[in-house]
């Protein structure tokens, strides 16, 4: 088993430095950040390299990767350091919570992260670069696709589908069967009962969308501010 480096330095990699340290067996050997954003040299005691720098000092066939970043710009930013990460070739790695109780056919792509406390069904599958907080329920036979963001306490209930890069803000719930657009963003306590459109925003009455598009929402509320 590899050790890893961690990108990203701010509270999100300090959450996965706790996971790493305290609930698996990888060693963090280090963090790295995009060269322009590089502020100090060390976090935890460990080094902190440009990304530039990354397979020069941590080569991928010594070291694996997690993103530890937030869901800015409707999870984008996390998605294209994921790629900009797989093309140098390092192998992204998971963090599954060894007290999740996951169902053994639960399928869960790459740079996923899965908390403790959750409550997720049989036959679920989850895509790559989804972060899972405790508290959410994934009913049976639902599909998240990639790069999307469920809050502590987010519900998603059987057979739902969610597209691409989609937040979900605590004790938001989608009943069941029901699709969701690619990049939607589902505020808090709200209940989705019908299917979305792509980049719809959800925050006040129940599944009547918000006049802005989710990019255009991120733009105006500094939501993704972290």
């Amino acid at each position: 088993m590899k050790p890893i480096v961690i990108f990203g330095i701010g509270k999100i990699s300090e959450v996965m430095h706790y996971f790493f340290e305290n609930h698996s067996e990888r060693e963090i050997k280090a963090f790295t950040i995009d060269d322009e954003f590089l502020n100090s040299e060390t976090k935890y005691q460990k080094p902190v390299v440009k990304f530039s720098q990354l397979e020069n000092l941590y080569p991928p066939s010594e070291f694996d990767v997690f993103i530890a970043l937030g869901y800015q710009r409707m999870n984008k930013v996390r998605e294209d350091i994921y790629k900009r990460v797989e093309k140098k070739g390092y192998k992204l790695i998971s963090f599954i919570h060894p007290e999740s109780g996951i169902p053994k056919d639960c399928k869960v792509g790459k740079n996923c992260m899965i908390m403790n406390n959750v409550n997720i069904h049989p036959k679920v599958i989850i895509g790559n670069n989804v972060f899972v907080w405790s508290g959410s329920v994934i009913g049976h036979h639902s599909k998240i696709e990639d790069n999307c963001w469920l809050t502590s306490s987010s519900n998603i209930s059987g057979n739902v589908k969610i597209g691409r890069n989609c937040f979900f803000a605590i004790n938001s719930t989608v009943t069941h069967s029901v699709t969701i657009g690619k990049e939607c963003f589902i505020g808090a306590n709200v209940l989705i009962s019908k299917c979305t459109k792509d980049l719809e925003v959800y925050i006040f009455e129940r599944t009547k969308p918000f006049r802005l598009n989710s990019k255009q929402f991120i733009r105006m509320t500094n939501f993704d501010i972290i």
